[in-house]
């Protein structure tokens, strides 16, 4: 018997009943299901009918992760389905939702998972690495970017960034990120970057509003290490963001090393969309917000 873990987002799916709809679905083709929560939401528990279990215990027996929410809850699942090497499938509780898989009005295609024949895409991530002094004080993995930037005290930062072979170039402006071909389409896209197929396998490094009209974005190989330095550290503030995670503060000296991780998130696809088909639908869907 497959095993599926349910992790609705508590601020998505509210009383949970999309992810209540999905369970039904699941257990009446013969799935055993489980309902974690990928953060805690105060309120939320077995009042709402459904036992909520704890992920860390029922990620290491599960064959596949379903997460409902947006980009945002599958970014935070990331690094715990990476490790566990556990597929996702994501269904859209937000707004763009380029990572998701299904919208909540099409969840009898889970019933398309009864003979578990589907394809699985493997997202390249990044490690990211805080070298102090010789030594590693900070270490994590991503699925989208890790962001260098400034904090909310409005001066420029000066960064340094370099490739093995040398410096790549010098940036003087908010910031820089580091992303993977998935995060391509977020803060990267956001800042003047290049739109990248998810599959690929590349390094971007893009420059936040930089202060030099010839800053601009790099698309390097994955068998490049990126460090970036901040120079000016120790007078302004500036930090470094996993995933949109909780900031690490960092110091003069402190070099960000950021690498393709030897860790990939597994995303299940059910359909047959093509990346430009997806690419279209989200950002006509986004334009004609604008429009009205």
């Amino acid at each position: 018997m497959k095993k599926v873990v349910l992790c609705p987002n508590p601020y998505r799916d509210h009383e949970l009943k999309v992810a209540k709809q999905s369970k039904e679905i699941l257990e009446s083709i013969g799935f055993e299901t489980a309902v974690c929560l990928p953060f805690q939401r105060e309120g939320y528990g077995e009042e709402l009918g459904m036992p909520i279990k704890q992920l860390y215990q029922e990620i290491k027996t599960a064959d596949l992760l379903i997460a409902f929410g947006g980009d945002g809850t599958i970014l935070h699942l990331a690094r715990t389905v990476a490790l566990h090497n556990v597929p996702t499938l994501g269904i859209n509780l937000g707004s763009l939702g380029f990572m998701s898989e299904l919208e909540p009005n099409e969840l009898d295609r889970l019933r398309d998972l009864a003979n578990w024949d589907f394809v699985v895409e493997s997202r390249m991530m990044l490690d990211v690495t805080v070298i102090r002094d010789g030594r590693a004080v900070y270490n994590n993995i991503a699925l989208n970017d890790a962001v260098i930037s400034k904090g909310s005290i409005a001066r420029v930062v000066r960064l340094e960034v370099f490739t093995e072979e040398g410096r790549l170039t010098r940036v003087g402006g908010d910031g820089v990120i580091v992303s993977t071909p998935t995060g391509s389409t977020g803060y990267s896209m956001a800042a003047g970057g290049p739109i990248v197929e998810p599959t690929a396998r590349n390094l971007l490094m893009t420059p936040i509003c930089p202060h030099s009209m010839r800053s601009s974005s790099y698309v390097l190989s994955p068998n490049h290490v990126i460090t970036v330095e901040a120079a000016d550290a120790n007078r302004k503030f500036v930090y470094l963001s996993v995933d949109g995670g909780k900031a690490f503060s960092l110091k003069n000296g402190d070099k960000v090393r950021v690498s393709q991780s030897k860790y990939t998130t597994k995303l299940v696809r059910l359909s047959k969309k093509s990346f430009c088909e997806i690419l279209d639908k989200k950002m006509g869907t986004e334009d004609s917000k604008y429009e009205k």
